[in-house]
């Protein structure tokens, strides 16, 4: 049988007037509006002991019962895909992601991702959204990712995300010499040509991020990011909106920059960095259980530390 949840919830006052879909999809955000709305249409979704319609209006009061099955969760397949496991209880997971790994399947990306790794590591986060994936990282950034092991820590680390209470920190490498850190304020959306980028445009979603400087090398900086939301390719539009992009950003980074007299070191380290310098080295959180501090790093992947060696040779022997 596939896995199944059970949800008895009694919707608030202040959510009068609201559609049944809406409310339902602020109060357990863990799950999608489009599944929440196809559960009601099911029949899976009871309002007052009789089945609603997905655009009903509510008054706030009434007892929702949800009886689903999630079968679109356990369609991924579990895989034999090493994971690197930094921290493991029974609420939560913390993985340090690879570069070149995918978090989960999409058009194009069938299989061989994070989340058919989990499935094999833990089979019971089949019966979680996503396998318990609370946030993402773009398939070339590399670094730290919480999982989460049950309904109830996967609704509060989402609530602690939505809250801004999650902390991540990030480093990358980008092609300008920064004089100072600063912050990025910029609302970010879909490009209003190219529709599979994003970019800073007027009405889109607002975007925080915070960043300091490093290290300095001759025409690259080695830089601390802090995101204070989280929007797709954040950290990559707001560097690139500085025009100091993320080095080897195949969207967003246009042409590998070189200092003058540049060794053939570097130049081949360069060259051959052929994805976005970006890692997740820092994790805070509160535990979803019983709200202690909880902190993880990653050092930078292999790669990465080889291109900034490579940078520090290079500003040597100027």
């Amino acid at each position: 049988m596939p896995p199944s949840i059970h949800l008895s919830i009694s919707l608030p006052e202040t959510m009068s007037g609201y559609r049944l879909d809406q409310a339902l999809a602020e109060l357990i955000p863990e799950y999608s509006r489009s599944r929440l709305q196809q559960w009601i249409r099911d029949g899976q979704v009871t309002m007052d002991a009789r089945i609603p319609k997905v655009r009903e209006r509510v008054r706030g009061g009434e007892a929702i019962e949800i009886r689903a099955e999630l079968a679109a969760a356990s369609a991924c397949r579990p895989e034999a895909i090493p994971l690197d496991v930094v921290y493991e209880d029974e609420d939560l997971l913390v993985i340090n992601k690879p570069p070149g790994l995918v978090v989960h399947p999409a058009a194009g990306n069938p299989d061989g991702t994070l989340q058919n790794a989990l499935l094999h590591h833990d089979p019971a986060l089949a019966s979680l959204p996503r396998a318990g994936i609370v946030h993402r990282l773009d398939k070339h950034t590399s670094g730290l990712m919480v999982v989460a092991r049950n309904l109830t820590a996967h609704k509060r680390l989402v609530e602690a995300l939505q809250a801004r209470t999650v902390k991540r920190e990030y480093l990358t490498v980008v092609n300008t010499v920064l004089t100072a850190g600063g912050q990025v304020d910029a609302p970010i959306g879909r490009h209003p040509v190219d529709r599979k980028r994003m970019a800073v445009v007027a009405g889109g979603k607002e975007a925080i991020t915070h960043y300091r400087v490093v290290e300095r090398y001759r025409a690259h900086t080695l830089v601390k990011v802090r995101l204070e939301t989280g929007r797709t390719h954040q950290i990559r539009v707001h560097m690139a909106h500085l025009h100091c992009p993320v080095v080897g950003d195949p969207v967003y980074g246009g042409r590998p920059r070189l200092p003058r007299g540049a060794g053939e070191r570097l130049k081949q380290v360069l060259q051959q960095f052929k994805r976005q310098a970006l890692h997740a080295e820092r994790l805070a959180l509160s535990h979803p259980r019983d709200g202690r501090a909880m902190t993880w790093e990653a050092p930078l992947p292999e790669d990465m530390q080889r291109l900034v060696e490579a940078l520090r040779e290079d500003r040597k022997d100027e």
